[in-house]
């Protein structure tokens, strides 16, 4: 029998050897358009796994991750000339690059932004008897809507302006809502009827979300994980702060003059933060800035074939769709964002309800003016004051030790171990508040209960939004905004309530209520993030690693 000759077997070997050259390298672009969707910097991993081949499916190594990020950035630079991105690790234009006098300038302008909006939120609280008076208004509900339907407008604006704050960049959706703020603010001053007052209280608090929405990415923008702790300390403070300082404001506003210098004080301060951030405020987002220094080589080269990753080929309208139902997303899809977002809407709801009990509490039990009785609302402050001092340094100190200890690879459960001391304070605080407060005690009491309940307060928050942001990384302000959600409905809903529950429960039992679920719920949450939320990370689209 004659022997079989090979050769007419060649070409077709060669063929599938080119099929399988080509299978490769179109999967290793596939893997990273697919991971770019996700913005990983230098403390983000791989969490999923991609097909690399017909036949060969790889898991990325989560603590190899970075590694492999930059190699594949390298091939892709070295195959795509016209890709632009930063100009090496070291690069000035990148936000995380920048000096830290320029990281904390950036800091302390977002947060007076995020300061400036609840106080205009709460400022009004020690006024609203004699606004209702003025504006005719006899139902309590009513009195009580003029005070947190503000709130209800921040459940409804970080979904808007979250997103929009990914397509065209921080600055100028922060500067441009804050405006919006501004202008309906002032109006609040010269509002006649109750209708014109909830009205331009709810437009108001549109236009006054956007801090809350957008601060939590700027900072993700600008520090890297092991240095974010600090950040959003002093980032978290200014909303919970805001709310503690403003009705001692109010108090000596309203007892001086009129309730209406309320909003025009705050839209004077308000103007001034704007000034300060139009000259000193950065854009920070990546994608914006990559874009614009794209923008910018095309235009001294005359190469048209300039590009970043970031770029797209979708219509604006399918843009703009998409990143308007991230956050709903988010919150719909995500159980880490829910179960987070459910333990701030408790938290910031009793928040709300304590700052609505004070002014009855000292003026009628204490009988206390109402400027002395705004007063009070300092031990929240120093509450706050004294949680942030002491967490904020702590947080970054433990994400860096336990992540020595995991090898240099940080984690957002790292952030749990801060959540656990706050999550004990929040129910002593309450009960002790509660039940000082019913036996008419010395009014320090009351105010150390208050200042205990602050600073757990503050604590678990700083936990939270940190978890969110490490783990939400590009999407840090979608995320933080579909947290926002939930918080604010409790917000705006928590004091409706409270008149009817301290009627039948006095203030020793009805917070006493609070306390016990406060126990059931937040107790347990850090331990559950530590077990399970990488687990439930790993699930997600869009959460990234730690770093």
């Amino acid at each position: 029998m004659p022997e079989e000759v090979p050769g007419p077997e060649l070409p077709q070997l060669h063929k599938a050897k080119s099929s399988n050259s080509r299978r490769t390298r179109r999967g290793s672009l596939d893997l990273h358009r697919n991971y770019s969707l996700h913005h990983f910097d230098d403390h983000s991993v791989y969490h999923n796994h991609e097909e690399t081949s017909d036949d060969d499916s790889t898991e990325i190594d989560v603590e190899r991750a970075p590694k492999e990020l930059r190699k594949e950035r390298s091939r892709r630079s070295i195959k795509d000339p016209n890709l632009v991105s930063w100009d090496g690790p070291d690069d000035p234009e990148n936000p995380k690059n920048w000096t830290m006098g320029n990281k904390w300038g950036a800091t302390v302008i977002v947060s007076c932004f995020t300061f400036i909006s609840p106080v205009a939120s709460s400022m009004v609280a020690p006024a609203i008897g004699t606004m209702m008076r003025d504006l005719n208004v006899t139902d309590q509900v009513i009195g009580q809507l003029m005070l947190s339907i503000f709130v209800l407008a921040y459940a409804v604006g970080p979904l808007i302006l979250g997103p929009l704050s990914e397509m065209y960049g921080r600055v100028p959706v922060l500067q441009l809502a804050n405006m919006f703020f501004l202008c309906w603010n002032l109006g609040c001053g010269f509002a006649q009827t109750s209708g014109q007052m909830l009205a331009f209280r709810f437009m108001s608090g549109l236009g006054g979300s956007a801090p809350l929405a957008i601060g939590g990415g700027l900072l993700s923008d600008v520090f890297t994980a092991d240095q974010r702790g600090r950040a959003i300390g002093i980032y978290s403070l200014a909303p919970l702060l805001g709310p503690a300082i403003g009705p001692i404001a109010g108090g000596f506003i309203t007892q001086n003059t009129t309730w209406r210098w309320v909003f025009w004080a705050t839209t004077m301060a308000c103007a001034v933060i704007q000034l300060f951030g139009l000259v000193f405020l950065r854009e920070t987002y990546a994608p914006i800035l990559l874009a614009r220094k794209a923008a910018r080589l095309r235009k001294e080269t005359g190469n048209q074939a300039l590009h970043t990753e970031y770029d797209s080929d979708l219509k604006f309208t399918k843009k703009l769709s998409t990143a308007l139902v991230r956050p709903s997303r988010l919150l719909g899809t995500q159980p880490i964002v829910q179960v987070l977002a459910l333990y701030m809407a408790f938290l910031y709801g009793i928040m709300y309800l304590v700052l609505s009990t004070f002014p009855t509490l000292w003026e009628q039990r204490y009988h206390e003016s109402i400027g002395i009785g705004g007063l009070n609302y300092i031990s929240l402050g120093l509450g706050f004051t004294l949680g942030t001092q002491v967490s904020a340094p702590l947080n970054d100190a433990l994400y860096r030790r336990l992540k020595r200890k995991n090898n240099g690879v940080g984690r957002p459960e790292f952030r749990t171990p801060i959540m656990v001391p706050g999550s004990i304070l929040v129910p002593i605080g309450l009960f002790w508040y509660g039940w000082s407060a019913q036996a008419r005690t010395h009014w320090i009491m009351p105010n150390i209960g208050a200042a205990v309940f602050a600073a757990g307060t503050i604590i678990c928050f700083q936990g939270i939004q940190t978890y969110i942001v490490d783990s939400y990384t590009r999407y840090a302000a979608s995320a933080v905004g579909a947290a926002t959600v939930l918080r604010s409905l409790a917000g705006f809903g928590f004091p409706l309530f409270a008149p009817a529950m301290y009627a039948a429960l006095d203030y020793g039992w009805g917070n006493s209520v609070l306390a016990f679920v406060g126990i059931a719920i937040g107790i347990p949450a850090p331990f559950m993030l530590w077990t399970f939320g990488e687990r439930l990370r790993k699930r997600s689209q869009f959460a990234a690693g730690g770093g």
